[in-house]
């Protein structure tokens, strides 16, 4: 089993929201997002994979394909489907949420490890 905190060693930066890897191998990528207030991830999607999203701390708007907004917060789960186009929105507090993906086919071998903490 591997563990790590999420909310430990956060990394908010300036002039963009921060994506951090927590966990990467050929199976699957966790990711922590951290965004200042008012910082936006701008629209995307995961063109080979579905996104699932679980809110840590904070309240965002996050559209989906519709490209409506609505606001989430702490505890609240958004399902993406594989391709889906998505936009994310801090408001007025810092926003983290962590991101998980199912693996990519022809993940870089530089690009596999452990959770971020593990020795």
């Amino acid at each position: 089993m591997r563990t790590t905190n999420l909310m430990e060693n956060l990394e908010f930066h300036d002039g963009h929201p921060y994506a951090q890897p927590l966990y990467v191998d050929e199976n699957g990528r966790v990711i922590r997002f951290m965004l200042k207030p008012g910082q936006m991830i701008a629209e995307h999607n995961a063109p080979s994979s579905p996104f699932y999203a679980v809110i840590i701390k904070g309240r965002g708007m996050f559209a989906g394909a519709d490209g409506v907004e609505h606001e989430f917060g702490p505890r609240d789960i958004l399902i993406f489907d594989k391709g889906e186009n998505h936009t994310v929105r801090a408001l007025d507090e810092p926003l983290i949420f962590a991101g998980f993906l199912h693996g990519v086919e022809g993940t870089r071998p530089d690009k596999i490890g452990g959770l971020l903490g593990d020795e």
